[in-house]
């Protein structure tokens, strides 16, 4: 018998044993028997050199050939039986039953059900929702805003610019203009949504969450405001909650007021055993969010809208989602939100 001829006899062979493997390991042993570093076929292909040279090329591009013919049939085969009997009747797999074990049922991202706890307080109140565009134009990120040219936060450093006249957004007030020039008084609508600005570290991240509120109606006061923000926290933190005013300064309120919330941690700073509060610091109030009365220069920039600064007042505020949720839950870093670590994710699920 020629070496070409037993060449195509080692090819027939193995394609028989290749089909009628039942399993995985019995087509390994046909991969080893016909293929393996001992095997025929390979030997005979290293032994190509030792033959005359006019055998040489005829028989080396047999061998070679029958060798890839065998691993194609090899890989089709084990893949083959990888799926076989797979959800056909009578098999062993169901394939249409639950992992084991089950894998739990998703939830919401603490984020999303933060600021959904949100909305629907406000909800509640009589606010409306309203949504903008996050790459925003400086006239509605600045201007309309009372921001002086010369403020820090119109710097390159403390704002993405996408060009001289886009930014992105690094609030959600553009959506209260926004919100103004489409509707005239009374308007009471909060503004839900991503902000940008480049700050990265434990308690800042260049993507955030913000929650800014809106209302503008006759005879607005700073004590509707204080009554509002009131009914927010007890719902939001607990019924028992108080809310301080502390004095300070925004471009579009005036005047303008950073609110604090009683600690729902301690005691007037201290826990039970006389230490110090780690949550509020022994102060006894946590800082949730910034508001005001509506500058009547950001009622000028939208007068032609039924906004008159002689005739209507308002109130506008806003909150950091994240920020409510560090403090609801004692997170200790913002990044936590965002590094898809499902051990710190699945202890927020539905409850």
């Amino acid at each position: 018998m020629s070496t070409l001829d037993r060449i195509a006899e080692i090819q027939a062979q193995a394609e028989a044993a290749i089909a009628a493997a039942a399993d995985s390991s019995s087509l390994e042993d046909v991969r080893v028997h016909y293929l393996g570093r001992k095997a025929e076929l390979p030997l005979l292909l290293r032994s190509v050199g030792s033959l005359q040279p006019t055998e040489r090329a005829a028989v080396g591009s047999a061998a070679n050939q029958t060798r890839k013919q065998l691993e194609m049939l090899l890989g089709a085969r084990e893949e083959e039986l990888a799926h076989a009997g797979i959800g056909d009747p009578g098999s062993s797999i169901d394939i249409t039953l639950p992992g084991s074990p089950p894998l739990p049922p998703g939830h919401l991202h603490l984020i999303t059900e933060t600021r959904r706890d949100i909305e629907d307080v406000f909800l509640g109140l009589g606010f409306q929702i309203a949504e903008g565009p996050e790459v925003e134009y400086v006239k509605y990120n600045f201007d309309a805003l009372n921001t002086d040219p010369t403020h820090p936060s119109r710097a390159r450093t403390d704002t993405f610019y996408v060009d001289d006249d886009t930014v992105l957004r690094v609030h959600t007030s553009p959506v209260q203009v926004r919100a103004m020039m489409a509707q005239p008084p009374p308007l009471y609508v909060i503004a839900p949504g991503r902000v940008y600005r480049p700050d990265n570290d434990a308690t800042h991240t260049p993507q955030f969450h913000q929650v800014e509120g809106l209302a503008v109606d006759d005879g607005v006061t700073l004590a509707d405001l204080k009554g509002t923000l009131l009914a927010v926290a007890r719902q939001i933190f607990g019924s028992e909650r108080e809310i301080l005013l502390r004095p300070h300064f925004f471009p579009f309120t005036e005047p303008s007021v950073e609110v604090d919330v009683s600690c729902f941690n301690c005691d007037s700073g201290y826990l039970p055993g006389g230490d110090r509060c780690p949550l509020c610091k022994g102060s006894g109030w946590l800082e949730v969010l910034g508001a005001g009365m509506v500058d009547p220069n950001v009622f000028a920039y939208v007068a032609d809208h039924g906004y008159d600064p002689d005739k209507v007042t308002g109130f506008a505020f806003g909150m950091g989602i994240e920020r409510i949720a560090m403090l609801r839950h004692g997170i200790p870093d913002l990044r936590l939100y965002f590094e898809n670590d499902m051990r710190f994710l699945r202890q927020f699920g539905a409850r």
